[in-house]
């Protein structure tokens, strides 16, 4: 049983805005807040801690937009290539903290603080080493990962995050959480504008 490991929180906002264009699209506001500090409540409402947002040193209006959130910021200088470089950074700051770690994205500001918890909680139930957050069947995000998988995602590469690290995992499992927000990001204006209307 895993009942008494702790969860830390990762938030990744460091990566581009190639398809949304400029500026960056975790600044833009959706109901009067930016995208990324929608994710931000997200990841500090539930129940983990400690929370770090990675982001991109060259991007001064992330930091500014999680300003009085409990949220540590750890800076990732090779955001540019990819967001494997941010899960790095994040798992290098989750090891001393944590026996798990949480994985959300700045772009999904949809995301209930009640589906991080879902995932904690099946994790603490032993149901997997690697969960994904679900929705009607579908695998969406955030993922958590036990301690066990640090190393491989320590060593991930490109554009893809943890995913293959997830689909290696013998006990991966996907996590039913009723939460259509699991499969809402942000990638261009367009998306922006939907969730607008």
């Amino acid at each position: 049983m895993t009942a008494d490991r702790t969860v830390a929180g990762v938030l990744l906002a460091a990566g581009s805005s190639d398809r949304f264009g400029e500026p960056n699209k975790l600044l833009a506001t959706l109901d009067g807040e930016p995208l990324v500090r929608h994710a931000a409540r997200t990841i500090t409402e539930a129940e983990v801690g400690p929370v770090a947002a990675v982001v991109d040193p060259e991007s001064s209006g992330v930091r500014d937009a999680l300003a009085g959130l409990d949220v540590t910021t750890v800076e990732n200088p090779g955001a540019a290539a990819g967001q494997a470089a941010s899960v790095r950074r994040g798992v290098a700051w989750a090891r001393e903290r944590a026996d798990a770690v949480a994985f959300a994205l700045g772009d999904m500001p949809r995301v209930d603080p009640e589906t991080v918890d879902r995932l904690v909680g099946a994790y603490r139930e032993g149901r997997g080493s690697a969960l994904a957050a679900g929705y009607d069947g579908r695998r969406g995000n955030p993922v958590l990962f036990d301690g066990r998988h640090f190393d491989a995602l320590a060593a991930v590469e490109g554009d893809t995050g943890g995913r293959a690290v997830f689909e290696r995992a013998d006990d991966a499992a996907v996590v039913e959480t009723g939460d259509p927000g699991v499969h809402v990001d942000v990638d261009t204006v367009a998306d922006l504008g939907r969730l607008r209307d």
